[in-house]
């Protein structure tokens, strides 16, 4: 292939992945002039050095004694130097404490605006939602930085990792009172709001708008403060989810869901997401969960990805994988997780497997049949960079489905071309991801998700057994775009998804054989792009209101739907 069309689309329309590639550089540059201003403003703040002066080979400090060495060392040790006010002052009138941490559970505190997690006992204990490292005086891969960059200490890490998704607050404070009794009993609560209206203006397959919604509950039971069960808690959820989604009828799109409430559990009237126990050991250094509950709980996601519509709870490549139980559907299952040392974790699991279509309801136990089992492992790298306190969350995944797939060359392919596709096997399903994301700026506060952050990932599947074998992405989630308006939100994400070239096969040969790819698919899919784009306005305490635009690039993963922008509105309220 020649220098000037080694980049071009091939026979049947594919758009190759150094696309992809300028799409994440462009959005790196795009947050190169915030970075910048956020390091010349560092030095500015730094305490004065006095001059010093020189004794031999040596700078000393005048009347000190302290070494030029010692005393640069001293000056840029981040965590001496401490934030930079303006970083960290508060907005007015928020009602996040100062502390960072919400009152919880607050709904927000996790990926799909409840928390999924929490820590029984006293009322500090009850806020600590991370654990304690084993290695308590101990730093992992972060002990390889340079002292001036590295700003890890115990008390950042009871800061929880969380996106405000439902707005500040709570929308009929006059409950608040009810909240702090039944709190005090060790019962508490979350009924949460969220609708999306979604519309495509251009292309696609027709012009049209479609609303969804879903209604939560969540209560969970401190069974320590119930009845004295130390470390003890149960957790329990359901759901309402109705309306008509947007991607088939009117994009074109069955694998990617472009509205974030609908896919599995559309119009249920309660189904039943959570209902697991978590029993905190070794005085807060294990957690262990056990139950019903969903993987992308906690493997595979992060609260900033479900600010954005399309990847919540969990990218794509991986909620197509009938072993990864993406929320809302749940599976029996358990996690261990532990923090070997003050900036890692470490988190492994066992899941049934059962086909994502299986009990919609959530409470039909009995109706699901089991094929296998998956074993996810976790590992996250937290740092804290610079004296602005930056956390990072730098996660590598893994996780084993030991269900035996077909191949997808053979799925749905006439008896006549079976030999045409030579020889078959039906394989387990293996996953790999990777997931980063790192906070640039600080604004507004000390809590993790006061600042702006830049994002990325990879995701891959074992081509053989899967529909996308390939997903990667990357973007940004910037608070405090404008000054007076510091617990808003900007993000904007670019993702490229890749057709397993087993399923493209197949494809190929039924269409090149003149037999019809079904009423969904109108050539052989390869692969198709989306760019995302939200602004979240914390309108008032307890509501959110998110307009939204989507662009998809290749719809139905062929060249054959013109490409269709749509825009909307997401609004959450938390009561």
């Amino acid at each position: 292939m020649t220098q000037q069309n080694r980049h071009m689309p091939d026979w049947h329309g594919r758009t190759p992945f150094p696309h992809a590639c300028r799409w994440l550089l462009a959005v790196g540059a795009m947050a190169l002039p915030m970075t910048r201003a956020m390091a010349q403003a560092i030095p500015a703040a730094m305490p004065s050095v006095p001059s010093l002066v020189t004794n031999g080979a040596v700078s000393v400090m005048p009347s000190t004694g302290v070494t030029q060495e010692q005393q640069i060392s001293l000056n840029m040790d981040a965590e001496r130097l401490g934030p930079t006010p303006e970083a960290i002052r508060r907005p007015p009138n928020t009602p996040i404490p100062p502390s960072g941490v919400p009152v919880y559970p607050s709904a927000g505190l996790a990926t799909m605006s409840v928390a999924p997690v929490s820590s029984p006992g006293d009322s500090k204990a009850f806020h600590k939602i991370e654990l304690d490292a084993l290695l308590v005086h101990h730093e992992g891969p972060s002990s390889l930085l340079p002292e001036w960059i590295d700003a890890q200490h115990d008390s950042d890490l009871e800061d929880p990792y969380y996106v405000p998704t439902a707005g500040s607050g709570h929308l009929v404070p006059q409950l608040n009172p009810l909240r702090k009794r039944l709190l005090d009993h060790g019962v508490s609560f979350a009924f949460t709001y969220k609708g999306e209206a979604m519309g495509v203006i251009n292309g696609g397959v027709e012009r049209g708008m479609s609303y969804v919604h879903e209604l939560t509950a969540q209560v969970n039971f401190d069974l320590e403060k119930m009845a004295g069960i130390t470390g003890w808690s149960v957790h329990t959820l359901v759901m309402e989810r109705a309306g008509h989604a947007v991607s088939h009828d009117r994009v074109g799109e069955y694998y990617v869901n472009l509205q974030e409430v609908y896919g599995l559990s559309g119009n249920v009237v309660a189904h039943l997401v959570d209902f697991y126990a978590e029993k905190k050991l070794l005085d807060n250094h294990l957690d262990i969960t056990f139950g019903r509950m969903a993987l992308t709980h906690v493997f595979a996601t992060s609260p900033l990805l479900c600010s954005f519509m399309v990847t919540c709870s969990a990218p794509v490549a991986l909620k197509l994988d009938p072993g990864f139980s993406v929320y809302p559907k749940a599976t029996w299952g358990s996690r261990i997780r532990m923090r070997p040392t003050r900036d890692t974790a470490i988190q492994i699991g066992a899941y049934s497997v059962n086909a994502l279509s299986d009990n919609p309801s959530g409470w039909a136990w009995g109706s699901e049949k089991a094929t296998g089992i998956m074993l996810p492992v976790e590992f996250t790298w937290q740092p804290f960079l610079t004296r602005n306190r930056l956390p990072g969350h730098y996660v590598l995944g893994y996780a084993h489905d030991t269900t035996r797939y077909a191949d997808q060359i053979g799925v749905g392919l006439p008896a006549a071309l079976q030999s045409a596709a030579g020889r078959q096997r039906s394989a387990p399903m293996d996953m790999f991801w990777f997931e980063g994301d790192q906070m640039v700026y600080r604004r507004g506060g000390r809590n993790q998700m006061a600042g702006g952050y830049l994002m990325a990932g990879y995701i891959h599947n074992t081509p053989h057994v899967t529909s996308i074998s390939d997903e990667a992405y990357g973007g940004l989630s910037f608070a405090g775009v404008f000054p007076s308006r510091v617990t808003d939100r900007l993000g904007i994400m670019y993702s490229w998804y890749h057709v397993s070239h087993r399923k493209e096969e197949g494809q190929i040969l039924r269409y090149e054989a003149g037999y019809s790819l079904g009423s969904s698919v109108r050539a052989p899919q390869t692969d198709s792009h989306i760019i995302e784009a939200y602004y979240a306005i914390d309108a008032m305490p307890g509501i959110l209101v998110q307009p939204e635009f989507e662009y998809m690039i290749r719809p139905g993963e062929t060249k054959h739907i013109p490409n269709a922008a749509l825009v909307g509105l997401k609004v959450i309220a938390n009561l």
